[in-house]
Parts: structure tokens; sequence; C-alpha cells
């Protein structure tokens, strides 16, 4: 049986580094700065971790349909989504 593997590229390396890199830092900054609860733009009370999860499962949604309904460049998804973890992690 011939099995296939993930092609692992540049930016898709960087990309995992970058998820692992954020929720080390946010680890970090939760044991030494513990985030009060929050009630902001999302329907229930979240702490800083809550919005990154939910900044981090939203933008892959934003990519996932970018894929799936257009043609045009990806990197319009990514700045689409740098732009929704923003709004998520300062209002959310």
């Amino acid at each position: 049986m011939d099995l296939e593997w993930m092609a692992w590229t540049a930016p898709t390396a960087s990309f995992f580094v970058v998820i692992v890199l954020l929720l080390a830092a946010y680890t970090v900054w939760g044991i030494r700065s513990p985030s009060p609860p929050h009630k902001g733009l999302l329907p229930m009370i979240t702490t800083r971790g809550d919005r990154l999860f939910v900044g981090l499962l939203g933008s892959a949604f934003i990519n996932l349909a970018w894929v799936g309904l257009t043609e045009a460049s990806q990197w319009f998804a990514v700045g689409l989504s740098l732009l929704f973890m923003l709004v998520i992690a300062r209002w959310g």
C-alpha cells in the first residue's frame, strides 16, 4: 500500500510554528497575569485564552471558506483572518 504524506513546505511549517508560539506566549501570559472574565462582542463571558481559541477557529473557517468559494489570492483571506483575530482579541 502506497501512503501519501503531507508536504511540509515552509508556509505550512511556519503556520504551525506561529500557532505553537501563540499558545506558549498566552500560557506564560496567563500564568503571570491571569485574565479576568470579559463580556464583549461574543455572546459569552470569555478570558484571553478563550478569545485566542475563538479567533484561531474563526480564522481557520475564513481560510477554508476562501479556498472553497473564491479563486482570489489567499493573501486576502490571511489579511481578513488577522483582522478577525485582532477584533476578537480586543473587543471579543
